[in-house]
């Protein structure tokens, strides 16, 4: 447990992460850690300097590499952002997040080795070619990460003969390069699953039998979609990927892939984040697949901070409590190395942040408190104050009770939440749990699809409901949940299914949250 002082809290793994700890293999490898000697204010001028140099694409961007500076540099730099140890290890800000001393593959490089692939060499999920493979066969109800693509018992349940044809002739397309007919069988597939020809026997079935399939198909979609350039499609289909089956790591390594391709770097970062620890969670045992993802991780975080003018951040290792005075110590060290971004101040004391080039899954990873810094003061004090609240929602409302008008709405979103909209998800790349509430960042996103629906954005608001359903389908995976949150995830998901079906009533827990 992490406890801190003001207020108490604690954050624990999941039960089934800890019943890992007695059969996970050794972790990974420790990194070397060096530290980035430069400061936030260089990564963005190189990254500025990156784009003259090559024109940007949205789908085929190389990634930023940043280099280390000479050992002596580092051991200035180390010994100057030194503090009192007793609590805090040396003090390390983003642009000095530890590198391998590896260089990084490209995000490009990534996605063509665990999604781009023929999936049926990697994790056809039917065992037979009639065959499904249950994920209830395995130890703790999970699917093992590294046996996707090993035959299962022929006890398992049968899939229904034409949905399997036409998977089979979308992979013909797929395999052909014919993207557009590909997606063409995989949505008549997906029709036919839901229109209930899954399994040949429903009876002899499990529900989760059936949304691994239709996860699997809506998964086969998503590359199709990437393929044919059409990102926006691609990222419903992978929220929907989630929603059916939150535990194949694949799914939220799809998404971070889409998110990468709309430039959206911080929700690509938290995708890659949680894709790492499902497969460590779910029997992952393959060092060089871990290694990648982190890798992924690591590059999304920097391209997020680089692309980011509003706001810089520190990131500081710790043990212990995190007592006022430190925070002190914290808050001035940060004024000195960012002082174009001290407006404001603040430092999130409710949930820890790991870092990708430390996060052993298998053991309790070296924690971070994460320090933000902005240039406008009124977006730091509602983005602080966003952190303490159990439901981290900011009003545009100007009168209590009164339903701010579209334009209201619309000017409210353009001068302030979309700012802090990106704050919090860049927030979320590194945390990930939140012991406020384990559905928080599932409410972020609710509260950005009602901005949305009273902008008459119903695409738009679409896409975020499903991401936030995603988000909540995940939750059980990554933390404990109390009953209170149990009650409020289960009331959530019934609302975003409500609004995806148009139906609308007064009485919804959102609506109740809203009223709050």
């Amino acid at each position: 447990d992490v406890m801190f002082s003001q207020p108490t809290c604690s954050i624990n793994m999941s039960n089934e992460a800890v019943d890992k700890w007695n059969y996970i293999p050794e972790a990974l490898q420790e990194v070397n850690n060096h530290l980035w000697s430069g400061t936030v204010e260089n990564m963005r001028i190189k990254a500025a300097e990156q784009k003259k140099e090559k024109p940007s694409n949205d789908v085929d961007r190389e990634s930023r590499k940043w280099q280390s500076e000479d050992t002596e540099d580092l051991a200035v730099e180390k010994e100057e952002t030194t503090i009192d140890t007793d609590c805090l290890f040396d003090l390390m800000t983003c642009d000095e997040i530890p590198l391998s001393d590896i260089n990084l593959k490209s995000p490009e490089d990534i996605e063509r080795e665990l999604i781009y692939t023929d999936e049926e060499d990697i994790f056809y999920e039917f065992a037979d070619p009639m065959l499904f493979t249950s994920t209830q066969s395995t130890r703790h109800g999970f699917e093992n990460a590294d046996d996707l693509s090993t035959p299962r018992s022929s006890a398992s349940p049968q899939i229904d003969k034409q949905l399997y044809m036409t998977i089979q002739e979308g992979s013909t397309c797929y395999r052909e390069n014919n993207y557009a007919e590909a997606a063409e069988r995989y949505s008549t597939a997906l029709e036919l699953c839901n229109n209930g020809f899954a399994i040949e026997h429903p009876f002899e079935s499990s529900p989760e039998d059936i949304s691994s399939i239709a996860s699997f198909i809506e998964a086969k979609l998503v590359i199709c979609c990437l393929k044919l350039k059409k990102p926006d499609e691609a990222l419903n289909h992978s929220h929907r990927s989630i929603i059916q089956n939150s535990a194949n790591f694949r799914n939220h390594l799809r998404q971070a892939a889409v998110f990468r391709h709309l430039e959206r770097y911080s929700e690509a970062a938290r995708s890659a984040m949680i894709a790492d620890y499902i497969y460590w969670l779910t029997g992952g045992t393959k060092q060089h697949i871990s290694n990648l993802i982190k890798e992924y991780w690591q590059g999304m975080i920097q391209e997020a901070i680089a692309g980011e003018t509003s706001f810089s951040v520190m990131y500081t290792p710790f043990t212990g409590q995190a007592k006022p005075d430190k925070l002190k110590q914290i808050k001035d060290l940060f004024a000195k190395k960012h002082p174009m971004y001290v407006q404001h101040i603040c430092t999130d004391l409710h949930g820890v942040h790991m870092l990708p080039q430390t996060a052993t899954w298998s053991s309790p990873p070296q924690q971070y408190l994460l320090t933000l810094g902005f240039r406008n003061k009124h977006t730091g004090k509602v983005v602080e104050r966003c952190l303490q609240r159990r439901l981290p929602i900011f009003s545009d409302q100007k009168a209590p009770l009164r339903v701010p008008t579209k334009e209201e709405t619309a000017s409210f979103w353009e001068s302030t939440g979309n700012r802090i909209a990106r704050v919090q998800d860049f927030i979320r790349s590194t945390k990930l749990t939140d012991c406020l509430c384990a559905c928080s960042r599932a409410v972020e996103k609710l509260y950005y699809a009602s901005i949305l629906g009273r902008l008459e954005r119903v695409e738009e608001q679409s896409q975020v409901v499903n991401q936030a359903m995603a988000e909540l389908a995940t939750v059980p995976y990554l933390q404990d949940v109390t009953q209170k949150d149990a009650e409020l995830l289960q009331s959530l998901m019934a609302d975003a299914m409500d609004t995806l079906a148009g139906r609308s009533d007064g009485e919804r827990a959102w609506n109740e949250i809203e009223k709050v």
